[in-house]
């Protein structure tokens, strides 16, 4: 647990120096936290990207310890408030009551999903599941390759078809391939796709109505994948995908490149999508299941 935690703390490294290093700042210069203090600390909780709804929550608190008292710790209402937040969505994984778990990855191009993808059958393969992959971005030849290559160094076969084919015929292939191989998950890859084009959105409304042909609950998770460092962009796409399709969770990748970590509160709370794994470095074991109390520690300790 304590190594977990540390991939944790580091992963949010920029996200929690430039945070805590803004705190220290404003309140070594005015500890009784006066109105301008307030409004910079404010200033620097948008900044970090956690949204105004729970910036404001945190000021409210603020304000009202500092009518009490001399001296407030800021950081522990913030950790306190974005812990309570992030753990009021179920972070666990949702799973079919008879296998296959049938889970489709989805994104704009760039977020790191079919990594994410090869990272989330590693992490399942470690708990002793069985698992098979699904190459349906079949827009680029080099996405179904690097599967493939994924699935060789993770142990898991890939159902593949040609650059250019139906990815809803290569997903119903996958499923009925995991039914009858009694494979414990089916993670399926899909294309990158702007939230903003619609035919791409309808390909992937299609994927999941022929899925349901072979398996009426399936999929039993639809993820998807987000670059932290795009900030309040990934909320837009988050709002996005979600009214076009339906996404039951969130990948969050690259929080170790960013200062903007705080976007994995804010579409928590706004959206109310949980966050289920969160990507902290780019080894194959640095997907983590998300841990609310560990990322409001990582972020504030």
């Amino acid at each position: 647990m304590l190594g977990l935690f540390k991939k944790v703390r580091d992963g949010l490294a920029k996200t929690h120096d430039k945070l805590i290093g803004e705190i220290k700042r404003i309140v070594a210069r005015a500890p009784r936290l006066d109105a301008e203090s307030l409004d910079e600390l404010e200033a620097a909780l948008i900044g970090s990207d956690i949204g105004v709804e729970t910036t404001m929550r945190i000021i409210e608190e603020v304000r009202k310890a500092s009518a009490e008292t001399r001296e407030v710790d800021v950081v522990s209402i913030a950790r306190r408030i974005i812990s309570e937040a992030l753990a009021s969505q179920p972070a666990a994984l949702r799973t079919a009551q008879q296998a296959p778990t049938v889970i489709v990855l989805l994104g704009v191009n760039g977020t790191g999903k079919t990594t994410s993808t090869a990272k989330l059958a590693h992490l399942l393969k470690q708990d002793g599941r069985s698992v098979l992959l699904a190459a349906c971005d079949t827009f680029r030849a080099a996405a179904i390759e690097q599967l493939k290559i994924w699935g060789e160094r993770t142990g898991c076969d890939v159902i593949t078809g040609q650059y250019n084919s139906d990815s809803a015929a290569i997903a119903f292939d996958a499923l009925d391939a995991a039914i009858s191989r009694k494979c414990d998950f089916l993670l399926i890859d899909t294309a990158g796709r702007l939230h903003t084009k619609k035919n791409l959105m309808d390909e992937m409304a299609k994927l999941q109505r022929v899925l349901r042909k072979r398996l009426p609950d399936a999929p039993h998770e639809t993820l998807l994948v987000l670059d932290a460092s795009t900030g309040m962009n990934g909320l837009n796409q988050a709002r996005e995908f979600h009214q076009a399709i339906g996404v039951s969770g969130l990948i969050v990748t690259k929080l170790d490149g960013t200062a903007k970590g705080g976007i994995v509160v804010a579409i928590n709370r706004e959206l109310k999508i949980p966050v289920k794994f969160i990507g902290v470095g780019e080894q194959v074991d640095d997907l983590q299941p998300f841990d609310a109390t560990a990322f409001g520690d990582a972020l504030f300790s």
